[in-house]
């Protein structure tokens, strides 16, 4: 069957890294289109904070001052025995950061209601061949998966599925309509295998998370609110937490309330995987799906969009040879990017990678002599916890 479509470039996946992707491409003169398979603008999870190193993202597309005014700042990370550790960053809801990278888009560039089920190559070109659900093909001389944890994209370049820890994150918004009165500051609660956290994003919206260990029933309740706020009281309440923490679950909007099992691509796996191929290549969760221990997936996704456009930029240019001349030349050039792009990531993703795969070991072991094996290894290796904050992955 022959392709209906030829497009230059498709990006798939339309959530937070797929439309980073796209701005900063668009930022380069270079034109895209992003097909998501939802009907309109996704947002999964209530919130996503953002350290130094996602704000200068931010800034190197055009969106940071806009979203700067929709969160306070954060200055500490604290838990309930400690005076904390100091640390700038900001919460967002991601609703607005999608809404924000949305909005700096050409008109169409975001095709809605388009899923993504398979990627092969054309015959007599090469060039990849994007097959949507409506049995549309469309022809692209570039193919960008960021299309998260069960990537299309990424199975065709025969990437493992992402691993499973033995945890998962409840998370949600409650609003104090009279104002928190909260810190601004990320403060934490542990109890046994349980940790709660509490993250001001303004003086009335809070965002809070609970890690725990993944049970049987939790599949039977991750998709209705109700379900997960009553039996995250009860599980809080039998675990002796604080009432006004338990208050502020019981007070959650229900709509906003999430369950996942939280799954990674091993370190070992970032270091050998192949993430390009031809002229396809993956980013965000598809490329380095992480836990959500150090706060880094959303902003790493940011980074490879910033990355990735800035190779591509570099290589791709048109030239007067023929059509047949012109594809091998292009394919060449896109190839030659993304091998740069792979190359000035692997390292900075190794290093997120091991460090949220250790904190997940830790956060999910049960034996007191692991735990300490594990939190000596990850002190050796990573003595600054927030040190992957100063990272820059350079300008636009």
């Amino acid at each position: 069957m022959s392709p209906s479509e030829e497009k230059p470039i498709i990006i798939v996946g339309g959530g937070i890294c797929g439309l980073a992707t796209a701005l900063a491409l668009h930022r380069k003169g270079i034109s895209s289109t992003v097909v998501e398979r939802s009907e309109s603008l996704r947002a999964a999870g209530a919130a996503i904070g953002i350290f130094a190193n996602g704000w200068r993202v931010l800034d190197e597309l055009g969106v940071g001052q806009e979203l700067r005014s929709k969160a306070i700042p954060l200055q500490a990370v604290r838990d309930e025995s400690s005076r904390g550790e100091s640390v700038s960053f900001m919460c967002l809801k991601r609703s607005d950061l999608i809404n924000a990278l949305a909005n700096g888009l050409p008109p169409d560039t975001v095709r809605f209601g388009c899923q993504t089920l398979a990627i092969n190559l054309d015959l007599q070109t090469a060039q990849p061949i994007v097959h949507l659900h409506d049995g549309t093909l469309i022809k692209a001389e570039v193919v960008i998966g960021c299309d998260g944890i069960n990537s299309v994209v990424a199975d065709w370049l025969g990437l493992k599925a992402a691993k499973q820890f033995s945890l998962c994150a409840l998370r949600g918004f409650t609003n104090y309509p009279n104002g928190h009165g909260f810190n601004n500051e990320f403060f934490r609660i542990r109890k046994n295998n349980t940790t709660l956290g509490r993250i001001p994003i303004d003086d009335k919206l809070v965002h809070w998370f609970i890690g725990r260990l993944w049970t049987p029933q939790d599949s039977k309740i991750s998709k209705e609110g109700k379900l997960i706020r009553d039996s995250t009281i009860e599980s809080l309440i039998k675990e002796d937490f604080p009432a006004d923490m338990i208050e502020m679950i019981r007070n959650s909007d229900l709509e906003s309330l999430t369950l996942q099992r939280l799954r990674y691509r091993a370190p070992w796996e970032i270091l050998l995987g192949n993430f390009w191929k031809g002229t396809v290549t993956v980013a965000g969760d598809a490329m380095h799906v992480m836990g959500p221990f150090i706060g880094q997936g959303g902003s790493a996704g940011l980074e490879d969009a910033v990355v990735l456009a800035r190779c591509l930029a570099k290589e791709m240019g048109g030239n007067g040879s023929k059509r047949e001349q012109q594809v091998l030349i292009q394919a060449k050039r896109v190839g030659e990017a993304f091998d740069q792009y792979v190359k000035e990531r692997k390292l900075r993703i190794l290093r997120l990678s091991t460090q949220s795969y250790l904190t997940g070991l830790l956060v999910q072991a049960s034996l007191p002599v692991m735990k300490f094996m594990i939190l000596m290894l990850l002190l050796i290796v990573f003595p600054n916890l927030f040190g992957h904050t100063r990272y820059d992955c350079g300008r636009l």
